[in-house]
C-alpha cells in the first residue's frame, strides 16, 4: 500500500486525522466566539431600546370622588388608604380628609383601632383620631385635605390642596372653607 495516503489509511482503520480534528476544534472555537460577540451585541442593543420606554411612576389622581357622606359611619374610615393615601374622618357634626403622611419624615402612619390613635412605625409619632400630634418627634398635626360636594352630593378630594396646622409658626388652616364638610 505504497500508493495510499496517510489520511486514507486513518480513515480506514478508524482513526481521525490529526488536521480534521483540528479544523473542527477550531470550527467549535469560532462558533463560540461568534457566539459570544452576537450575544454581547444583542444584549447592548436590548439595552438601547431599553433607552427609549423609561420607567414611568404612576401616581394616584389628586382629585377624586369618594362617595356621599351618608356612605360614612362615625369615625375614621380607611377605605381609601391603599388607593390614594387618606383617611376620612366623620364625626357628628363634620367631615374632614386626613392626608397619611406623617409630618416627622412622610412615612405612612396606621390607625391603632384599640388605642383610638394613628401610629407612625417609622420613629413612633403618635396622632389623636383628627390627626393632631400628641407624641413622638413630629413637628405638627397631619395635613388635611381639601373637600366639597359636587352638584350630584358626592364628596370630591382634593389632596393636591393641603390645610396645615402649625402651632409654631402661628398658623391653623383646619377651620378654613374647604377643609371639612358640615353634615
Amino acid at each position: 500500500m505504497p500508493e495510499t495516503s496517510a489520511g486514507k489509511v486513518a480513515e480506514l482503520s478508524g482513526e481521525p486525522d490529526a488536521k480534521v480534528v483540528e479544523k473542527e476544534v477550531n470550527l467549535t472555537r469560532r462558533r463560540i466566539v461568534w457566539a459570544c460577540i452576537w450575544g454581547y451585541l444583542g444584549v447592548n442593543f436590548l439595552m438601547f431600546l431599553r433607552f427609549f420606554f423609561p420607567r414611568v411612576l404612576y401616581e394616584p389622581n389628586t382629585v377624586f370622588n369618594i362617595g356621599f357622606p351618608s356612605d360614612f359611619a362615625l369615625g375614621i374610615d380607611q377605605r381609601f388608604l391603599m388607593t390614594n393615601r387618606v383617611w376620612v374622618v366623620r364625626e357628628p357634626d363634620r367631615v374632614f380628609v386626613i392626608f397619611a403622611r406623617c409630618t416627622h419624615l412622610g412615612c405612612t402612619p396606621e390607625w391603632k383601632t384599640a388605642e383610638n390613635k394613628f401610629k407612625c412605625p417609622c420613629h413612633g409619632s403618635g396622632y389623636d383620631g383628627e390627626g393632631v400630634n400628641f407624641e413622638g418627634p413630629a413637628p405638627r398635626p397631619m395635613d388635611r385635605a381639601f373637600i366639597q360636594l359636587d352638584p350630584t352630593g358626592k364628596i370630591v378630594v382634593d389632596t393636591s390642596r393641603l390645610y396645615v396646622n402649625d402651632p409654631r409658626a402661628g398658623t391653623n388652616h383646619f377651620n378654613d372653607p374647604g377643609a371639612f364638610l358640615n353634615v
